[in-house]
């Protein structure tokens, strides 16, 4: 049975969590064996009556865990249990015929692949909802010069724009990976013990290609006894990536809400309270969970990866641990996705102090402007660069406004005009194709998106 280990009173949404329940669980596994049965009786491997009667008793609803967990005790065999349970359900006639062909690990890996394909239908949309939400402030920011930063330093100037449609652009992607794994990892088994379909026999193709049609599952071209977990770690591996984007997008909020930056902050409601010993403070903490639950979700890769090879036709070494992995990583990056959502959605921007930042190194942003002017002249590009670093270095040293050192320097003032060089120090006037590559994300994205906004 399923096994959760995420608290329900602390993260994760009620419709994750209840994918992930233990009668859910149950409710899933059953439904393959009432899609198994009615296929096999469509193709007249046992009688149209009794495939009807499986199937209504699967899907009765009156099947539970307390009565599945009471035999289970007996047998110690939680598949074993289910059967059992389904055949009290069902007369001496169609007895026989419940669980006809199936093992434990085509209820077990079919269930997961439901339980992936219900995730995903609630992760998806958030996803898309988050690129919305990013490229609308791409574009509401697009006009506004900020600090581009590389290594810590101040690097040129960018449009602040720039840095959700960087984000929008990555969480469309992920939109476009999501439809396009679905076909690989919602994968429905029903061949039997070694995947020959031994039982069923030729036939047994039919039958899984009838029962994934009615789980909207695709069948699965050839397996052991379990689907490939290939499948499995690709899943968990863009969960992990969709995951981490929304740590980059945290991080950067995180250091731009740096009180010597202060470009941006989380929303900080009334009554709130940021610290129990400093009252000023204003913590960025959704921003800091998402980046703890990240790690989290990018730790069960590694696990995801090391379930691949295992012995033969298969072993029990990735059985216990999938319990965990397969619910861990979805309720938690659909915790994130929400608590993102709210973040940005709220997202206080100071433009007041964007356009202060870009004057704290009193204009040495504008330094590689500074450079191709001189270039445009006919300076060489290394003799150009010498004078625009020593002359930057100087007025760092003598706290001097950059475009008033460059103009008492011969080696500008020979070259450049007073009004030239006060061109070069307008911020709009740098924002490069920012506007263009916004523009375009755009479109992209709400193309994307569209089906699901």
């Amino acid at each position: 049975m399923a096994i959760l280990p995420i608290d329900n009173g602390r993260y994760g949404t009620k419709e994750m969590m209840d994918i992930f329940s233990e009668q859910k669980k149950i409710d899933y596994q059953l439904e393959i064996e009432g899609a198994a049965a009615i296929s096999q009786s469509e193709i007249g491997m046992i009688s149209k009556s009794v495939g009807k009667e499986i199937h209504r008793a699967a899907m009765s609803g009156k099947i539970t865990v307390k009565r599945i967990k009471e035999l289970e005790a007996k047998s110690d065999h939680d598949t074993a249990a289910l059967v059992e349970s389904l055949s009290e359900k069902c007369s001496k006639n169609a007895r026989p015929w419940i669980h006809y062909g199936l093992t434990s690990n085509d209820l077990v890996d079919t269930s997961n692949s439901m339980q992936m394909r219900d995730a995903l239908q609630i992760i998806e949309p958030k996803v898309a909802k988050m690129a919305s939400i990013l490229v609308n402030k791409a574009v509401k920011h697009a006009k506004i010069p900020a600090v581009g930063r590389t290594h810590g330093q101040h690097a040129s100037i960018i449009s602040f724009g720039l840095k959700f449609a960087n984000w929008a652009a990555e969480m469309a992607k992920h939109v476009e990976r999501i439809e396009e794994i679905k076909k690989r990892i919602l994968i429905c088994k029903t061949l039997g013990v070694v995947g020959t379909g031994s039982l069923m026999g030729a036939k047994s193709l039919e039958v899984q290609k009838r029962a994934a049609k009615r789980l909207k599952l695709f069948p699965a071209e050839v397996t052991t006894q379990i689907v490939p977990r290939e499948r499995y770690a690709e899943y968990v591996f863009e969960l992990a990536l969709i995951g981490a984007t929304l740590e980059k997008i945290a991080i950067e909020i995180r250091n731009l809400q740096r009180t010597e930056i202060g470009e941006v902050a989380e929303q900080f409601k009334k009554g709130q309270m940021g610290s129990s010993a400093v009252p000023v403070k204003r913590n960025p903490i959704k921003s800091e969970r998402v980046s703890s639950l990240s790690k989290l979700v990018r730790s069960q890769v590694a696990v995801a990866f090391e379930n691949i090879p295992l012995w033969h036709e298969r072993d029990l070494s990735n059985s216990a641990n999938e319990r965990f992995v397969l619910p861990t990583v979805s309720i938690l990056v659909d915790e994130m996705l929400e608590t993102m959502t709210r973040i940005v959605s709220n997202l206080m921007v100071n433009e007041k102090r964007i356009v202060d930042n870009l004057y704290i190194t009193k204009g040495q942003i504008f330094a590689e402007f500074v450079l191709e002017a001189l270039i445009k002249k006919g300076i060489p590009r290394f003799v150009a660069y010498r004078d625009v670093q020593r002359v930057a270095f100087e007025a760092n040293d003598k706290g001097m406004f950059y475009k008033d050192a460059i103009k008492k320097d011969k080696a500008f003032s020979s070259k450049l005009t007073d009004k030239e060089i006060d061109a070069i120090f307008l911020p709009e006037r740098h924002l490069g194709a920012s506007p263009a590559i916004i523009s375009n994300v755009e479109k992209s994205v709400k193309k994307t998106v569209k089906k699901f906004i």
